[in-house]
Protein backbone atom coordinates (compact mmCIF):
# COMPACT_ATOMS: atom_id res chain seq x y z
CA UNK A 1 0.00 0.00 0.00
CA UNK A 2 2.58 2.45 0.58
CA UNK A 3 3.26 2.08 -2.92
CA UNK A 4 0.37 3.39 -4.21
CA UNK A 5 -0.08 7.22 -3.70
CA UNK A 6 -1.21 8.42 -0.08
CA UNK A 7 -4.53 9.75 -0.19
CA UNK A 8 -4.43 10.99 3.43
CA UNK A 9 -1.44 13.41 3.06
CA UNK A 10 -3.75 14.97 0.18
CA UNK A 11 -6.15 16.74 1.96
CA UNK A 12 -8.05 19.58 0.85
CA UNK A 13 -5.54 21.62 2.85
CA UNK A 14 -2.91 21.16 0.41
CA UNK A 15 -4.65 21.98 -2.21
CA UNK A 16 -3.01 25.78 -2.41
CA UNK A 17 -5.45 26.88 -5.11
CA UNK A 18 -9.02 25.86 -3.88
CA UNK A 19 -11.39 27.22 -2.28
CA UNK A 20 -12.14 26.61 1.38
CA UNK A 21 -14.24 23.23 1.91
CA UNK A 22 -16.82 25.25 3.49
CA UNK A 23 -16.95 27.51 0.42
CA UNK A 24 -17.34 25.03 -2.27
CA UNK A 25 -19.77 22.90 -0.04
CA UNK A 26 -21.49 25.70 1.05
CA UNK A 27 -22.41 26.66 -2.34
CA UNK A 28 -23.71 22.88 -3.47
CA UNK A 29 -25.61 21.75 -0.18
CA UNK A 30 -27.32 24.76 1.05
CA UNK A 31 -29.07 25.46 4.23
CA UNK A 32 -32.58 24.60 3.12
CA UNK A 33 -31.67 21.42 1.70
CA UNK A 34 -30.83 17.84 3.18
CA UNK A 35 -27.00 17.63 2.74
CA UNK A 36 -24.28 15.71 2.80
CA UNK A 37 -21.92 15.43 5.65
CA UNK A 38 -19.00 18.08 5.76
CA UNK A 39 -17.60 17.70 8.76
CA UNK A 40 -15.10 14.85 8.34
CA UNK A 41 -12.81 15.66 5.44
CA UNK A 42 -13.00 13.78 2.47
CA UNK A 43 -9.77 11.92 0.98
CA UNK A 44 -9.37 9.49 -2.00
CA UNK A 45 -8.69 6.14 -1.94
CA UNK A 46 -5.05 5.55 -2.32
CA UNK A 47 -4.54 4.69 -6.26
CA UNK A 48 -2.14 4.72 -8.84
CA UNK A 49 -0.91 8.07 -10.42
CA UNK A 50 -3.22 8.89 -13.13
CA UNK A 51 -1.28 10.85 -16.06
CA UNK A 52 -2.47 10.01 -19.29
CA UNK A 53 -3.36 12.79 -21.68
CA UNK A 54 -7.03 12.45 -19.71
CA UNK A 55 -9.04 11.23 -17.74
CA UNK A 56 -6.52 12.76 -14.99
CA UNK A 57 -6.65 13.01 -11.74
CA UNK A 58 -9.09 15.29 -9.57
CA UNK A 59 -9.59 16.73 -5.99
CA UNK A 60 -11.32 15.70 -3.42
CA UNK A 61 -13.53 17.93 -3.31
CA UNK A 62 -14.64 17.20 -7.38
CA UNK A 63 -14.75 13.94 -6.02
CA UNK A 64 -16.80 14.06 -3.43
CA UNK A 65 -19.20 16.39 -5.27
CA UNK A 66 -19.61 14.06 -7.91
CA UNK A 67 -21.15 11.44 -4.96
CA UNK A 68 -23.76 13.90 -4.19
CA UNK A 69 -27.52 12.58 -2.93
CA UNK A 70 -29.84 12.13 -5.59
CA UNK A 71 -31.35 14.92 -6.82
CA UNK A 72 -33.94 15.96 -8.89
CA UNK A 73 -32.75 17.67 -12.16
CA UNK A 74 -35.90 19.92 -11.91
CA UNK A 75 -35.49 21.21 -8.54
CA UNK A 76 -34.19 24.76 -8.13
CA UNK A 77 -31.34 23.88 -6.30
CA UNK A 78 -30.07 21.77 -9.24
CA UNK A 79 -30.82 24.62 -11.74
CA UNK A 80 -28.69 27.23 -9.44
CA UNK A 81 -26.10 24.73 -9.83
CA UNK A 82 -26.27 24.04 -13.50
CA UNK A 83 -26.54 27.83 -14.50
CA UNK A 84 -23.34 28.76 -12.59
CA UNK A 85 -21.79 25.89 -14.58
CA UNK A 86 -22.61 27.52 -17.57
CA UNK A 87 -21.96 31.10 -17.03
CA UNK A 88 -18.56 30.32 -15.51
CA UNK A 89 -17.90 28.00 -18.71
CA UNK A 90 -18.33 31.19 -20.72
CA UNK A 91 -15.86 33.20 -18.37
CA UNK A 92 -12.99 30.42 -18.78
CA UNK A 93 -13.34 30.81 -22.47
CA UNK A 94 -13.32 34.76 -22.39
CA UNK A 95 -16.16 35.58 -23.82
CA UNK A 96 -19.32 37.82 -23.16
CA UNK A 97 -22.19 36.34 -24.56
CA UNK A 98 -20.89 32.44 -26.03
CA UNK A 99 -23.50 29.68 -25.59
CA UNK A 100 -22.12 26.58 -23.44
CA UNK A 101 -24.21 23.78 -24.23
CA UNK A 102 -23.59 20.60 -21.68
CA UNK A 103 -25.11 17.39 -22.10
CA UNK A 104 -24.69 14.18 -21.06
CA UNK A 105 -21.84 12.28 -23.62
CA UNK A 106 -18.11 12.40 -24.21
CA UNK A 107 -16.25 14.86 -26.09
CA UNK A 108 -16.92 13.00 -29.44
CA UNK A 109 -20.45 14.38 -29.14
CA UNK A 110 -19.31 17.62 -30.09
CA UNK A 111 -18.04 16.44 -33.49
CA UNK A 112 -22.19 15.03 -33.85
CA UNK A 113 -23.07 19.04 -32.90
CA UNK A 114 -21.23 20.85 -35.09
CA UNK A 115 -21.68 18.34 -38.26
CA UNK A 116 -25.64 18.37 -37.58
CA UNK A 117 -26.32 21.48 -36.61
CA UNK A 118 -23.71 23.79 -38.51
CA UNK A 119 -23.04 22.19 -41.65
CA UNK A 120 -25.74 21.19 -44.04
CA UNK A 121 -25.70 17.88 -46.63
CA UNK A 122 -23.78 19.43 -49.37
CA UNK A 123 -21.96 21.58 -47.98
CA UNK A 124 -17.69 22.11 -47.95
CA UNK A 125 -15.75 21.40 -44.34
CA UNK A 126 -11.98 21.97 -44.19
CA UNK A 127 -10.22 19.82 -41.68
CA UNK A 128 -6.90 20.78 -40.57
CA UNK A 129 -4.98 17.75 -39.78
CA UNK A 130 -2.17 17.06 -37.04
CA UNK A 131 -3.07 13.66 -36.18
CA UNK A 132 -5.58 11.37 -35.38
CA UNK A 133 -8.46 13.07 -34.00
CA UNK A 134 -8.90 14.92 -37.09
CA UNK A 135 -9.26 11.71 -39.41
CA UNK A 136 -12.19 11.18 -37.01
CA UNK A 137 -13.86 14.33 -37.26
CA UNK A 138 -13.63 14.36 -40.70
CA UNK A 139 -15.07 11.21 -40.97
CA UNK A 140 -18.37 12.38 -38.72
CA UNK A 141 -18.81 15.12 -40.75
CA UNK A 142 -18.88 13.20 -43.97
CA UNK A 143 -21.20 11.24 -41.92
CA UNK A 144 -23.90 13.63 -41.80
CA UNK A 145 -23.32 14.17 -45.61
CA UNK A 146 -20.55 17.18 -45.60
CA UNK A 147 -18.06 17.57 -48.33
CA UNK A 148 -14.95 16.99 -46.41
CA UNK A 149 -10.95 18.42 -47.50
CA UNK A 150 -8.13 17.87 -45.71
CA UNK A 151 -5.03 19.39 -45.13
CA UNK A 152 -2.14 17.37 -43.54
CA UNK A 153 0.53 18.30 -41.54
CA UNK A 154 3.49 15.97 -41.45
CA UNK A 155 3.48 13.73 -37.90
CA UNK A 156 5.07 15.99 -35.23
CA UNK A 157 3.65 19.00 -37.36
CA UNK A 158 1.12 21.58 -37.47
CA UNK A 159 -0.47 22.82 -40.62
CA UNK A 160 0.71 25.76 -42.30
CA UNK A 161 -0.97 29.10 -42.48
CA UNK A 162 -0.33 29.82 -46.19
CA UNK A 163 -1.81 26.23 -46.95
CA UNK A 164 -5.13 27.16 -45.22
CA UNK A 165 -5.29 30.61 -46.90
CA UNK A 166 -4.72 29.13 -50.40
CA UNK A 167 -6.82 26.03 -49.72
CA UNK A 168 -9.11 29.05 -48.21
CA UNK A 169 -8.74 31.42 -51.63
CA UNK A 170 -9.73 28.10 -53.89
CA UNK A 171 -12.75 27.05 -52.42
CA UNK A 172 -16.10 28.17 -50.27
CA UNK A 173 -15.78 26.66 -47.13
CA UNK A 174 -18.89 26.70 -44.51
CA UNK A 175 -16.37 25.30 -41.52
CA UNK A 176 -12.71 25.23 -40.81
CA UNK A 177 -12.03 22.51 -38.01
CA UNK A 178 -8.51 22.59 -36.01
CA UNK A 179 -7.51 20.56 -33.29
CA UNK A 180 -6.18 22.61 -30.70
CA UNK A 181 -3.79 19.80 -29.08
CA UNK A 182 -4.50 16.56 -30.66
CA UNK A 183 -3.99 13.81 -28.25
CA UNK A 184 -2.06 11.31 -30.27
CA UNK A 185 0.66 13.51 -31.83
CA UNK A 186 1.01 16.74 -28.82
CA UNK A 187 1.04 18.90 -31.65
CA UNK A 188 -0.26 22.42 -30.45
CA UNK A 189 -1.89 24.42 -33.33
CA UNK A 190 -2.23 27.94 -33.39
CA UNK A 191 -5.96 28.77 -33.36
CA UNK A 192 -5.34 32.54 -32.86
CA UNK A 193 -3.27 32.86 -36.07
CA UNK A 194 -5.58 30.36 -38.16
CA UNK A 195 -8.82 32.16 -37.07
CA UNK A 196 -6.93 35.74 -38.07
CA UNK A 197 -6.45 33.70 -41.30
CA UNK A 198 -10.23 32.39 -42.05
CA UNK A 199 -11.34 36.02 -40.68
CA UNK A 200 -9.25 37.81 -43.44
CA UNK A 201 -9.72 35.18 -46.46
CA UNK A 202 -13.43 33.99 -46.01
CA UNK A 203 -15.37 35.97 -43.02
CA UNK A 204 -18.52 34.29 -43.55
CA UNK A 205 -16.74 30.56 -42.29
CA UNK A 206 -16.85 29.37 -39.09
CA UNK A 207 -14.01 28.53 -37.11
CA UNK A 208 -14.36 25.52 -35.06
CA UNK A 209 -11.77 24.25 -32.69
CA UNK A 210 -11.61 20.64 -31.33
CA UNK A 211 -10.25 21.64 -27.56
CA UNK A 212 -10.92 18.56 -25.89
CA UNK A 213 -7.30 18.36 -24.67
CA UNK A 214 -6.56 21.96 -24.11
CA UNK A 215 -9.56 23.89 -22.40
CA UNK A 216 -8.05 24.92 -18.62
CA UNK A 217 -4.59 24.20 -20.30
CA UNK A 218 -4.06 26.34 -23.12
CA UNK A 219 -5.44 30.04 -23.28
CA UNK A 220 -8.42 30.24 -25.27
CA UNK A 221 -10.24 33.30 -25.95
CA UNK A 222 -13.00 33.08 -28.34
CA UNK A 223 -14.70 36.67 -28.50
CA UNK A 224 -11.02 37.97 -29.21
CA UNK A 225 -9.61 35.75 -31.07
CA UNK A 226 -12.72 35.37 -33.59
CA UNK A 227 -13.26 31.67 -32.64
CA UNK A 228 -16.99 30.36 -33.53
CA UNK A 229 -16.91 26.60 -31.62
CA UNK A 230 -14.96 25.13 -28.90
CA UNK A 231 -15.78 21.84 -28.19
CA UNK A 232 -14.44 19.87 -24.97
CA UNK A 233 -15.34 17.24 -22.50
CA UNK A 234 -15.02 16.68 -18.62
CA UNK A 235 -12.24 14.70 -18.10
CA UNK A 236 -9.02 16.56 -19.14
CA UNK A 237 -7.95 20.07 -18.19
CA UNK A 238 -11.64 20.58 -16.55
CA UNK A 239 -10.44 18.12 -14.06
CA UNK A 240 -13.77 16.34 -13.83
CA UNK A 241 -14.58 12.50 -14.38
CA UNK A 242 -15.74 11.73 -18.19
CA UNK A 243 -19.41 11.92 -19.38
CA UNK A 244 -20.04 15.27 -19.75
CA UNK A 245 -19.77 16.86 -23.47
CA UNK A 246 -19.05 20.90 -23.10
CA UNK A 247 -19.73 22.77 -26.38
CA UNK A 248 -19.39 26.84 -26.65
CA UNK A 249 -20.75 28.32 -29.66
CA UNK A 250 -20.45 32.22 -30.63
CA UNK A 251 -23.75 33.79 -31.61
CA UNK A 252 -22.60 34.13 -35.06
CA UNK A 253 -22.44 30.48 -34.81
CA UNK A 254 -26.42 30.58 -33.33
CA UNK A 255 -27.47 32.19 -35.93
CA UNK A 256 -26.12 30.29 -38.60
CA UNK A 257 -27.75 27.23 -37.18
CA UNK A 258 -30.98 29.53 -36.76
CA UNK A 259 -30.92 30.22 -40.69
CA UNK A 260 -29.90 26.68 -41.92
CA UNK A 261 -31.92 25.83 -44.66
CA UNK A 262 -32.11 21.94 -44.08
CA UNK A 263 -33.68 20.38 -40.92
CA UNK A 264 -30.81 19.45 -38.36
CA UNK A 265 -29.89 15.81 -38.91
CA UNK A 266 -28.98 14.61 -35.47
CA UNK A 267 -32.18 13.91 -32.76
CA UNK A 268 -30.43 14.05 -29.23
CA UNK A 269 -27.67 16.32 -30.32
CA UNK A 270 -30.12 18.77 -31.96
CA UNK A 271 -29.43 22.38 -30.64
CA UNK A 272 -33.17 23.01 -31.26
CA UNK A 273 -34.16 20.76 -28.35
CA UNK A 274 -31.03 21.94 -26.18
CA UNK A 275 -31.35 25.54 -26.65
CA UNK A 276 -34.00 26.81 -24.97
CA UNK A 277 -32.64 24.05 -22.22
CA UNK A 278 -29.65 25.67 -21.63
CA UNK A 279 -31.19 29.54 -21.23
CA UNK A 280 -33.24 28.31 -19.24
CA UNK A 281 -30.77 26.91 -16.38
CA UNK A 282 -28.28 29.75 -17.29
CA UNK A 283 -32.02 31.73 -15.77
CA UNK A 284 -31.72 29.25 -12.92
CA UNK A 285 -35.00 27.37 -14.19
CA UNK A 286 -35.37 23.76 -14.60
CA UNK A 287 -36.32 22.35 -18.58
CA UNK A 288 -36.51 19.21 -19.36
CA UNK A 289 -35.54 17.53 -22.99
CA UNK A 290 -33.30 14.28 -21.57
CA UNK A 291 -31.78 14.01 -18.31
CA UNK A 292 -29.08 15.59 -17.26
CA UNK A 293 -26.26 13.50 -15.78
CA UNK A 294 -26.96 15.38 -12.27
CA UNK A 295 -23.88 13.90 -10.28
CA UNK A 296 -21.54 14.86 -13.01
CA UNK A 297 -22.81 18.56 -13.10
CA UNK A 298 -22.12 18.64 -9.42
CA UNK A 299 -18.80 17.62 -9.55
CA UNK A 300 -18.21 20.06 -12.81
CA UNK A 301 -19.74 22.68 -10.57
CA UNK A 302 -17.01 21.96 -8.04
CA UNK A 303 -13.99 22.37 -10.59
CA UNK A 304 -15.11 24.98 -12.25
CA UNK A 305 -15.24 26.68 -9.13
CA UNK A 306 -11.80 26.01 -8.30
CA UNK A 307 -10.86 26.57 -11.60
CA UNK A 308 -12.31 30.50 -11.74
CA UNK A 309 -12.59 31.44 -8.06
CA UNK A 310 -9.76 29.87 -6.55
CA UNK A 311 -6.31 31.56 -5.94
CA UNK A 312 -4.58 30.94 -8.81
CA UNK A 313 -5.97 32.94 -11.42
CA UNK A 314 -6.65 31.53 -15.10
CA UNK A 315 -3.31 33.42 -16.51
CA UNK A 316 -1.41 31.89 -13.54
CA UNK A 317 -2.88 28.43 -14.21
CA UNK A 318 -1.64 28.55 -18.04
CA UNK A 319 2.12 29.69 -16.96
CA UNK A 320 2.27 26.84 -14.59
CA UNK A 321 1.38 24.11 -17.47
CA UNK A 322 3.75 25.94 -19.70
CA UNK A 323 5.98 25.58 -17.09
CA UNK A 324 5.78 21.85 -15.98
CA UNK A 325 5.45 20.95 -19.48
CA UNK A 326 9.17 22.22 -20.18
CA UNK A 327 10.35 20.43 -16.84
CA UNK A 328 8.76 17.15 -18.43
CA UNK A 329 10.00 17.91 -21.61
CA UNK A 330 13.64 18.62 -20.29
CA UNK A 331 13.90 15.79 -18.54
CA UNK A 332 12.73 13.59 -20.78
CA UNK A 333 14.95 14.56 -23.33
CA UNK A 334 18.30 14.38 -20.74
CA UNK A 335 17.59 10.59 -20.66
CA UNK A 336 17.16 10.10 -24.50
CA UNK A 337 13.40 10.10 -25.12
CA UNK A 338 12.67 12.83 -28.15
CA UNK A 339 9.43 14.57 -28.22
CA UNK A 340 6.90 13.46 -31.00
CA UNK A 341 6.33 17.31 -32.18
CA UNK A 342 9.12 18.63 -34.58
CA UNK A 343 9.77 22.14 -32.81
CA UNK A 344 9.10 23.91 -29.30
CA UNK A 345 6.48 26.01 -31.13
CA UNK A 346 3.92 23.43 -31.68
CA UNK A 347 4.72 21.44 -28.32
CA UNK A 348 1.31 21.06 -25.84
CA UNK A 349 1.16 22.49 -22.43
CA UNK A 350 -0.57 20.25 -21.12
CA UNK A 351 0.64 16.80 -22.30
CA UNK A 352 4.22 15.32 -24.18
CA UNK A 353 4.44 12.69 -26.64
CA UNK A 354 7.77 10.89 -26.58
CA UNK A 355 9.59 8.71 -28.32
CA UNK A 356 11.13 6.12 -27.02
CA UNK A 357 15.12 5.70 -27.30
CA UNK A 358 16.88 3.87 -29.76
CA UNK A 359 16.59 0.26 -29.29
CA UNK A 360 13.93 0.61 -26.59
CA UNK A 361 9.92 -0.11 -27.12
CA UNK A 362 6.71 0.43 -25.04
CA UNK A 363 7.02 -3.42 -23.25
CA UNK A 364 10.36 -1.77 -21.68
CA UNK A 365 8.64 1.40 -19.92
CA UNK A 366 5.38 1.40 -20.10
CA UNK A 367 5.06 -1.88 -17.63
CA UNK A 368 7.93 -0.60 -15.15
CA UNK A 369 5.92 2.94 -14.73
CA UNK A 370 3.46 1.38 -13.79
CA UNK A 371 4.77 -0.92 -11.26
CA UNK A 372 6.05 1.94 -9.69
CA UNK A 373 2.08 3.55 -9.62
CA UNK A 374 2.60 5.88 -12.59
CA UNK A 375 -0.13 5.20 -15.14
CA UNK A 376 1.12 6.52 -19.07
CA UNK A 377 -0.70 6.05 -22.41
CA UNK A 378 0.30 4.28 -25.31
CA UNK A 379 1.14 5.40 -28.79
CA UNK A 380 -2.10 6.01 -30.59
CA UNK A 381 -0.57 7.62 -34.19
CA UNK A 382 -0.84 4.60 -36.49
CA UNK A 383 2.29 5.80 -38.04
CA UNK A 384 3.84 5.43 -35.09
CA UNK A 385 2.44 3.58 -32.85
CA UNK A 386 4.57 1.56 -31.41
CA UNK A 387 7.34 3.89 -31.22
CA UNK A 388 6.25 6.31 -28.46
CA UNK A 389 4.10 7.18 -25.24
CA UNK A 390 1.73 9.94 -23.89
CA UNK A 391 1.90 11.38 -20.58
CA UNK A 392 -0.40 13.90 -19.43
CA UNK A 393 0.56 16.81 -17.28
CA UNK A 394 -2.73 18.94 -16.56
CA UNK A 395 -4.44 20.17 -13.93
CA UNK A 396 -4.46 19.34 -10.07
CA UNK A 397 -1.02 17.25 -11.02
CA UNK A 398 0.00 20.68 -12.61
CA UNK A 399 -1.67 23.50 -10.05
CA UNK A 400 -0.60 21.57 -7.05
CA UNK A 401 2.60 20.99 -6.37
CA UNK A 402 2.51 19.97 -2.73
CA UNK A 403 1.03 16.78 -4.53
CA UNK A 404 4.55 15.32 -5.70
CA UNK A 405 2.66 14.53 -9.25
CA UNK A 406 5.06 15.54 -11.37
CA UNK A 407 8.19 15.10 -9.41
CA UNK A 408 6.74 10.94 -9.25
CA UNK A 409 6.20 11.07 -12.90
CA UNK A 410 10.14 11.95 -13.54
CA UNK A 411 11.48 10.06 -11.10
CA UNK A 412 9.51 6.82 -11.93
CA UNK A 413 10.34 7.92 -15.85
CA UNK A 414 14.52 8.25 -15.03
CA UNK A 415 13.79 5.26 -12.89
CA UNK A 416 12.08 2.85 -15.53
CA UNK A 417 14.67 3.56 -18.58
CA UNK A 418 17.47 2.69 -16.10
CA UNK A 419 15.89 -0.53 -15.43
CA UNK A 420 15.43 -1.07 -18.85
CA UNK A 421 18.79 -0.50 -19.86
CA UNK A 422 20.49 -2.53 -17.01
CA UNK A 423 18.37 -5.43 -17.99
CA UNK A 424 19.06 -5.26 -21.86
CA UNK A 425 22.76 -4.70 -21.09
CA UNK A 426 22.39 -8.28 -19.00
CA UNK A 427 20.56 -10.34 -21.79
CA UNK A 428 23.19 -8.99 -24.57
CA UNK A 429 25.77 -10.40 -21.64
CA UNK A 430 23.97 -13.66 -21.54
CA UNK A 431 23.91 -13.80 -25.60
CA UNK A 432 27.15 -13.01 -26.32
CA UNK A 433 28.56 -15.78 -23.23
CA UNK A 434 26.12 -18.58 -25.16
CA UNK A 435 27.46 -17.45 -28.39
CA UNK A 436 30.93 -17.55 -27.38
CA UNK A 437 30.74 -20.40 -26.48
CA UNK A 438 29.53 -22.30 -29.81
Amino acid sequence: MSALRNASIKTSSSISYALTRASIFGSLFPSSTRKMSTDSKFVQAPHKLLVIPGPIEVTDEVLFANAHPSMSHMSPDFARVFGDCIRMTRQLLYSEDAQPFLIAGSGTLGWDQVSANLVEPGENALVLHSGYFADSFADCLQTYGANVDQIKAEIGGAVKEADIESALQAKKYKVVTVTHVDTSTAVLSDIKAIANVVKRVSPDTLVVVDAVCSVASEEIQMDAWGIDVVLTASQKGLGTPPGLSILVASQKAVQVFENRSTPVTTYYGSWKKWLPIMKAYENNSAAYFATPPVNLIYAFHASLTQIMQGSVSLEQRFKLHQEVSRRVKKAAEEIGFKGVPLSEDVQANGMSALYFPDGFTASDIVPRLLKKDVVVAGGLHASIKDKYFRIGHMGVSVVDPSRGDIDKVISAMKESLAEAKCSNEYFNFIRHSMTSKL
